[in-house]
């Protein structure tokens, strides 16, 4: 249930009359009964070759024939009941529940959560034959896990919080076949830690290239979805980001990663002398306020002015963004002046994608991408270290942006 926000727990609990732990069980037991039917039926679509309605794509003569009636059948949350649907020429035999099976206890989730960690429709059709002695098709299992895209959609079109202190928003880099023909696309992805000092992937979407652009609909995106106020964006150096961020949320300050511009500044140095201009430059990042970092930065040009000049323009052009993090507590400077948060969920999604060279489509790289987001996001349960002292001065430092929002 991590995927749902406070607000539609709430919600559930109040639909379903939730009053005990045995109400819980019996609200996921209907939930699940009805997931195995929709699983049923993919199975179906995938016998017949069209989905259900879809008339045009139908080849065959063979057709849905209403549901045998209702067994029993039982599973981890107890039993439950399902139809099994049935074709007109009696060929179709289910698999995910067989004609005269009644335990599914422990296969729930098998296949969503092989494809959560990045094993192909194949490995999960052979590692399911092996397990469980059934015959899944790649076909079938595609079908079974395009059963979470509604879901999916969901997901990423709910509300949001109205402020959030701290967001981060990078993207990562994949293949995936379009028009016969590989591409590359961005994965553009977004935390947010609430004022609560809580983290939460609050997006994702798929486009071509990564561009200033883009980012302004997501950030729209955002806006549309309930979130009025963002304290701190942190984001790397791509041309034209911060004029996004302004257009759509003004008050915002931008962090630009420390971490890139550094990697920016180094791109032209000889080997022989990185050593020397990266020991220059940390007194700049690593100033106890923005007046020593400024010194600092005079000290550098003095320096290596004369031979890299590209750097010291670099660094001063983009100036008030790479030390806006000097305003806040340690605390606070310490998560923000790199992406790392967001590069940390990165490389979590890149251990279960790098099996994955190329994704047949966007579909499959966004199914791939959220499940991978939900495994991660479990691990997400505490707060920010420290968090009570960084809010009591974004507090006082934001003043009537934060207070209301800050229940006692």
């Amino acid at each position: 249930m991590s995927m749902f926000t406070k607000e539609q727990l709430r919600q559930f609990i109040s639909e379903n009359n939730i009053q005990t732990a045995g109400d819980i069980q019996n609200a996921l037991k209907d939930l699940f009964a009805d997931t195995m039917q929709e699983f049923m039926e993919a199975e179906l679509d995938t016998h017949l070759g069209y989905a259900k309605h879809d008339t045009k794509s139908k080849k065959t003569s063979n057709s849905r024939n209403g549901k045998l009636p209702a067994k029993t059948v039982a599973t981890e949350l107890g039993e439950i009941q399902v139809r099994t649907p049935r074709d007109r020429n009696g060929s179709f035999e289910p698999q995910i529940v067989k004609k005269h099976q009644t335990n599914v206890s422990g296969i729930e989730e098998q296949i969503i959560s092989m494809y959560a960690k990045g094993m192909s429709t194949r490995d999960i059709q052979a590692h399911y034959n092996q397990i469980y002695g059934v015959e899944l098709s790649p076909t079938l299992v595609s079908n079974i896990t395009d059963r979470i895209l509604p879901r999916i959609e969901e997901w990423r079109n709910r509300p949001l919080q109205q402020v959030y202190s701290v967001v981060f928003m990078d993207a990562i880099h994949y293949k995936v076949r379009q028009d016969n023909a590989i591409v590359n696309k961005a994965a553009y992805m977004v935390i947010g830690i609430d004022l609560e000092g809580h983290k939460d992937v609050l997006g994702m979407w798929i486009g071509e290239h990564e561009s200033s652009k883009f980012w302004l609909g997501v950030l729209n995106d955002l806006k549309s979805r309930g979130v009025q106020d963002i304290l701190i964006i942190c984001v790397d150096n791509l041309n034209g980001f911060s004029e996004a961020i302004a257009a759509v949320y003004p008050q915002t300050d931008v962090q630009k990663c420390i971490v890139h511009q550094i990697r920016n500044s180094m791109k032209h140095v000889p080997y022989k002398e990185m050593k020397a201009v990266a020991a220059a430059l940390k007194p700049i990042y690593k100033a106890v306020n923005e007046q020593a970092a400024a010194s600092a930065m005079d000290e550098f040009e003095a320096q290596w002015g004369t031979k890299y000049p590209y750097i010291v323009r670099s660094w001063r052009t983009n100036w008030t963004e790479l030390t806006a993090f000097f305003q806040y507590p340690q605390e606070m400077r310490k998560i923000i002046y790199t992406t790392n948060i967001i590069e940390g969920y990165h490389r979590q999604l890149r251990k279960v994608t790098k099996g994955k060279t190329i994704f047949p489509t966007d579909e499959a790289l966004l199914k791939m991408l959220y499940l991978s987001t939900m495994d991660a996001m479990k691990k997400w349960t505490g707060r920010i270290q420290g968090w009570g002292q960084i809010i009591l001065q974004l507090s006082i430092h934001f003043e009537e942006r934060v207070t209301p929002y800050i229940i006692d």
